[in-house]
């Protein structure tokens, strides 16, 4: 398995790239100065001064040459014996000291030369032996060629063949000489065109190098600020939580710290959303409670006052419809008048005898009697007795109920109560005819019923406080079919939900919890 690295060990791993970057520029920059000066310094104390001596050694060799000529011109034997006295008193040791310090010079060049110069320097040392070799027999031909001409009268054949002798070993140490000089001038030419390729050549890797370090530099930044971008990112998240929106989501992708902080952020944040909607759903329980209560104290109140004067009202009102029956009135239009009168009468007062129940149940709700029933059975109980209602209203009713449809912990009655109440604001909703679909599907540990209409549906606000008490978009209505039809589903384990849309219809959907 991968090692992770920490997001402080990555941007440090980061930064430390860069830093070995642009130290291994300076490394390569300070090698190649370092070689650029033993070059030089190869060049100016090594090769330069050995080309000196070398010139210096062919202006003597020149010198002694026009010596040696102006020995053998001359016709005085007293100014030859002087020629040769000073010839060899100072010609040969200063020729023999030049050449062994020249070599003396290469071998010290040869310490500190690069291996690539230690062949050519040895090969100068060489050379440097070959022409002191060549000088001792350059002096044993002058000393023939001194010895001949210090006589009074020297044999002009000896002096022409130790003369011929002594111009061959000088065009031979000149000729070396001159190979010399110029195999060091070759050198230096070399050596000066290689330093000057190699100057330019680490001028461009230095810039080349520079680039790269300076690109990865930058890219080791945008890196870490890629990185670090996320943090600013959860400061924001933060401040919206603070200000009480748990919408905020990062949605950082990867596996070092920030992604880590950031997926607990939307955690968190998500389960501050799904408690706040439950504080919210408990909170509108709680006041829906507090509202039923409150409604169950007024109803308590109001039936107390109401329902006996009110069974005192009807009693009566049937006993003057009894007495009416065997009154004599002037005219029939005053006997259908006075038995319109007591009709309307009779009406107001089963309605308000009906209002004054649905306020009782909702004050003193019974418990329910749970035991195990069909709900499709139940449902097409009620939808049988609610048929010729629906004809008449124009609705035509889909049952669509799956087979295998459990049983539910439910209180027959007050199923039955809740979805006549369901089906009859269904018919209300479509004031001219459409189509009612009762669905059943069974959920994991519950039972769905789906009561589905065609009608005008209702709006969002409308929506919201639709199982409010008292709340009615009906002329006419009490408000609290559907505030009492919640309350028998949440006594049952239950919910009662709805969603609608404005010209597509509306649909409640009841939860029931299996047997």
């Amino acid at each position: 398995m991968p090692v992770k690295l920490s997001l402080a060990t990555r941007i440090f791993l980061g930064y430390a790239v860069v830093l070995g970057t642009f130290g291994l520029v300076s490394l390569f920059s300070v090698t190649e100065l370092h070689r650029n000066r033993l070059e030089i310094r190869l060049v100016s104390q090594g090769y330069l001064q050995l080309s000196q001596d070398a010139a210096e050694l062919e202006t003597f060799h020149a010198t002694q040459e026009k010596d040696t000529e102006r020995l053998i011109q001359e016709g005085n034997v007293e100014i030859r014996r002087a020629f040769i006295r000073l010839a060899r008193t100072y010609n040969s040791p200063l020729m023999t000291q030049r050449l062994a310090a020249a070599q003396a010079k290469a071998h010290e060049v040869l310490a500190s030369a690069p291996d690539s110069e230690v062949p050519f320097i040895r090969g100068l040392e060489d050379r440097f032996g070959e022409l002191q070799a060549r000088y001792r027999d350059y002096g044993r031909a002058a000393e023939a060629v001194f010895a001949v001409l210090s006589t009074e009268n020297p044999d002009r054949e000896q002096v022409a063949v130790a003369t011929a002798q002594l111009r061959q070993e000088e065009n031979a140490i000149g000729r070396e000489i001159r190979v010399l000089r110029a195999a060091l001038s070759n050198r230096i030419r070399e050596r000066v065109d290689g330093a000057e390729e190699r100057e330019r050549t680490t001028g461009l890797f230095i810039i080349g190098f520079s680039v790269a370090a300076i690109a990865v530099g930058v890219g080791a930044t945008a890196w870490s600020a890629r990185t670090l971008r996320p943090m600013r990112n959860l400061i924001r998240g933060v401040s919206r939580i603070g200000r009480g929106d748990y919408n905020a989501q990062l949605g950082v992708r990867g596996d070092d710290e920030v992604a880590v902080l950031a997926r607990e952020f939307d955690q968190m944040a998500r389960s501050l959303q799904a408690r706040e909607a439950q504080l919210k759903a408990q909170a509108e329980a709680l006041m829906r409670a507090e509202q039923l209560a409150a409604v169950g104290r007024i109803s308590a109140q109001i039936v107390h006052e109401v329902r006996n004067p009110l069974s005192s009202i009807g009693l009566n009102v049937e006993l003057l419809q009894d007495g009416f029956e065997t009154a004599r009135f002037a005219t029939p239009e005053d006997a259908a008048e006075v038995k319109d009168l007591i009709s309307a009468v009779t009406q107001e007062v089963d309605r308000l005898a009906d209002v004054t129940e649905q306020y009782l149940r909702m004050a003193r709700p019974p418990r329910p009697d749970l035991d195990p029933r069909d709900v499709t059975a139940v449902l097409d109980t009620v939808l049988d007795f609610t048929r010729e209602e629906l004809e008449r209203a124009g609705v035509e009713v889909v049952r669509d109920f799956a087979l295998d449809t459990p049983h539910v912990l439910a209180d027959e009655g007050q199923l039955r109560q809740v979805f006549l109440n369901l089906l009859r604001n269904s018919r209300e909703a479509m004031p001219s005819g459409g189509r009612l679909t009762i669905i059943t599907r069974p959920a994991e540990d519950a039972v769905e019923v789906t009561v589905r209409d065609t009608g005008q549906g209702m709006t969002e606000d409308i929506r919201q406080r639709l199982f409010e008490p008292f709340f009615t978009t009906k002329e006419g209505g009490t408000g609290l079919g559907l505030a009492v039809s919640q309350q028998i589903l949440q006594v049952h384990g239950g919910s009662l939900s709805c969603q609608s849309i404005p010209g597509q219809g509306t649909a409640f959907v009841l939860r029931l919890p299996r047997a």
